[in-house]
């Protein structure tokens, strides 16, 4: 039996382009967001309306997966997130299903 990675590409292109709304099928139905100045639990659309204000205050030039590792049904990803007011950490904590990620955590600092 072997286990395969989930795959981190659409979540890693939306964060790149710092397009939120291409994560919103990426959401658990709740979650846990910090960014800062925001630090909320809510639901995916809550997560979704943050991280547009997000980007939108910091336009984004570039995203960088610096780690990620797969857990059973789980993983995460630390980034780092380069936009025109300096450089951001981003993690990510996520589960699968039928393989497919469902985003729990993110957070920006």
């Amino acid at each position: 039996m072997s286990i395969r990675a989930a795959d981190l590409t659409p979540v890693s292109s939306a964060v790149k382009a710092g397009n939120a709304d291409l994560l919103k099928d990426k959401m658990s139905e709740e979650v846990d967001i910090s960014v800062p100045g925001i630090s909320k639990k809510g639901t995916g659309n809550d997560a979704i309306t943050i991280l547009k204000a997000f980007f939108q205050t910091n336009k984004v030039s570039g995203f960088t997966v610096a780690h990620h590792a797969d857990k059973n049904e789980s993983g995460f990803i630390v980034g780092k997130l380069a936009t025109d007011k300096g450089e951001f950490r981003v993690n990510i904590t996520y589960t699968t299903k039928d393989g497919n990620i469902l985003i729990q955590i993110i957070r920006i600092e």
